[in-house]
């Protein structure tokens, strides 16, 4: 199962608008849900990441957790790290990587890119 999702294709994602990328400020993040799947956008310095809002380690929520490093999160119950730009694990407890989507700026809109099932 490929969970970076960033690698696709644009032929192999269906994007869905998600809001205004004005309404996103830098350095502050949004809490969405599209088809049952809890994901958190980013804005790090104009340029905008999508994770999946959950912990690979204990299946929680990530998206609260600090920033660090320019683009890591920490997750905020046992400390597991993600590179916000692929999902990547950077450290224990967590050992598989959370998906990441592609975010674009389409007409002012920010969109992000859902692999077609």
């Amino acid at each position: 199962m490929k969970i970076n999702y960033t690698l696709l294709n644009e032929e192999e994602l269906d994007y869905v608008e998600v809001g205004e990328a004005n309404e996103l400020g830098n350095g502050e993040r949004m809490f969405i849900s599209i088809d049952e799947k809890n994901i958190v956008v980013f804005n790090i310095a104009g340029r905008y990441f999508a994770i999946a809002d959950l912990c690979s380690h204990d299946e929680g929520p990530v998206g609260e957790g600090e920033i660090a490093n320019e683009f890591e999160i920490a997750c905020p119950r046992h400390g597991a790290r993600f590179d916000l730009r692929n999902g990547k694990v950077l450290s224990l407890p967590a050992i598989v990587d959370i998906p990441a989507y592609p975010v674009r700026v389409t007409e002012g809109r920010l969109e992000i890119g859902l692999p077609l099932n």
